[in-house]
């Protein structure tokens, strides 16, 4: 699993982030993305239902995604 940590980072950039890391993780992957941005968790599950990749909130700040 690889883990990007957005914290500090406002909205696209967690986004643009979590999508160029999605790029070197094999099919089935994980990738933990923190990010403090309250714009993040909405952002991701619109990305999601777009991209076809799963994600889970798991806590504040915190969110796997597969890919």
């Amino acid at each position: 699993m690889r883990e990007l940590d957005c914290r500090g980072m406002r909205c696209p950039m967690p986004i643009i982030k979590t999508t160029e890391a999605l790029t070197s993780l094999e099919v089935g992957g994980k990738l933990l993305l923190k990010s403090n941005d309250p714009a993040t968790q909405p952002d991701l599950i619109a990305w999601s239902r777009m991209t076809g990749h799963q994600v889970e909130v798991l806590g504040n700040d915190e969110f796997l995604i597969t890919n």
